[in-house]
């Protein structure tokens, strides 16, 4: 009884975001097709529910009706492919919910491809979130791989890599990252990056159709340093460097600039794959993170976001 309210609450969720792209945002069918990854049939009949369902009127009657105005502003905003609101939850402290759900749904559609697809995977908190709310799926003609080493600074396995999880769940070909997340040194780093199996998956990162990555702050308790990447004496020296955000480890300033030298001389993590040649959708929110976010978007290091409500309108502040 509860997985079929569930999807009826999605399919409901469906309707109201075709209702309000034909209705209120003047998309066609084939565009509103072309946006949620399903065919003008499947569009046709969602634009029919939203009016049957009543969430159609003079403006939506439905909860994700305010989602869609901010993810429309961000969109012009920022110039984005990709973007998706979620409602917040006030009462909650998650910096994960809402958005694991959305980022989960988001990768469905893309393993749903008949054709072979390229998924780069990023690390952290919110994608492992996302990864664990995946309906197991059959996709051995995509390929998935990791942008981030899995290996932990005391050489025990990193805690929030994913790409061993993604692999098990949807049954797709998975090329991890044999990696330190970072490395001891930028002459360790090239050593390694030179070596014949990390060079194919290198090259394999550069080639993904759609990324999906979390970005960290470099606040307190940013998560580089709560999971023991770089210490507090590193820690300082970025923050002084001018430091807001980090993704997959490439650290960034308040202008989405990667910070030269220190901990990036250093990082093992694969470049953020092109965002000319393919999405690149960063799964975030929260006021600690609204930096951080602002920067990745204003640069364009990702080209894509999900994120709630009350992180959109700190974006658009």
């Amino acid at each position: 009884m509860a997985a079929r309210n569930e999807t009826s609450a999605t399919r409901l969720d469906d309707a109201a975001r075709a209702g309000w792209l034909y209705y209120v945002a003047g998309n066609t069918q084939e565009e509103i097709a072309a946006k949620m990854g399903i065919s003008r049939q499947s569009a046709q009949r969602l634009v029919s529910l939203s009016v049957s369902e009543g969430l159609i009127k003079v403006r939506l009657d439905h909860p994700i009706g305010r989602c869609l105005d901010l993810a429309e502003r961000l969109r012009t905003r920022y110039a984005l492919d990709h973007c998706e609101v979620v409602p917040s939850d006030t009462a909650s402290s998650s910096t994960t919910i809402g958005i694991a759900e959305a980022g989960a749904a988001e990768l469905e559609r893309c393993l749903r491809s008949p054709d072979p697809v390229i998924i780069a995977i990023g690390t952290g908190r919110t994608l492992k979130a996302a990864i664990e709310q995946l309906q197991p799926m059959d996709c051995p003609h995509h390929t998935v791989v990791s942008l981030t080493g899995n290996i932990a600074p005391d050489g025990s396995a990193a805690f929030y890599n994913v790409i061993f999880n993604v692999a098990d769940t949807v049954k797709a070909r998975s090329f991890p990252m044999p990696l330190p997340v970072i490395a001891s040194s930028a002459k360790e780093r090239a050593m390694l990056h030179t070596q014949p199996m990390i060079a194919s998956t290198l090259d394999l990162a550069a080639r993904a159709n759609i990324t999906f990555v979390g970005i960290g702050h470099l606040g307190p308790d940013a998560p580089l340093l709560l999971d023991g990447f770089i210490s507090e004496t590193e820690h300082k020296a970025l923050q002084k460097a001018g430091a807001v955000g980090e993704i997959c480890g490439w650290v960034f300033d308040a202008e989405g600039r990667l910070i030269e030298g220190q901990t990036n001389d250093r990082v093992a993590s694969a470049p953020i794959p092109s965002r000319e040649n393919g999405r690149v959708i960063a799964l975030a929110m929260g006021p600690a993170k609204a930096a951080a976010i602002r920067a990745a978007l204003t640069r364009r290091l990702a080209n894509g976001i999900i994120t709630d409500e009350q992180t959109a309108e700190l974006l658009l502040a």
